[in-house]
């Protein structure tokens, strides 16, 4: 069984920030890497960050120099800070871990909404 848990979400205006967290818990889970991927209303799912296990990170164009990606890896927690946000960043933000083994695990996603 194995666990994932965004938090961080909510409403926030045009140039805010927020920071969003994800925690990856279960037996034997050996975390290969930690993403988060969005979804806006009527569009797909997109990747928009992710970091492996070396620390080798990997962003969206559109968030390029707005949003950083970290992890603890001792913990298997996953962060995304979000500054300079935009209308367009609205979206169900969602964790996404991959394990050695291949298995990939989604967590229920945490909304974020830019708003004036």
């Amino acid at each position: 069984q194995v666990d994932v848990v965004e938090s961080g979400g909510g409403l926030v205006q045009p140039g805010g920030s927020l920071r969003l967290s994800c925690a990856a818990s279960g037996s034997e889970l050996n975390v290969y890497s930690m993403a988060w991927y969005r979804q806006a209303p009527g569009k797909q799912r997109e990747e928009v960050a992710r970091i492996r296990n070396g620390g080798t990170t990997k962003y969206l164009d559109s968030v390029k120099g707005r949003f950083t990606i970290s992890r603890d890896n001792a913990k298997n927690i996953v962060y995304l800070q979000m500054d300079s946000l935009k209308p367009e960043d609205t979206a169900i933000y969602y964790c996404n871990i991959g394990t050695t083994r291949f298995q990939e695990y989604w967590g229920r996603g945490t909304q974020v909404t830019v708003s004036s």
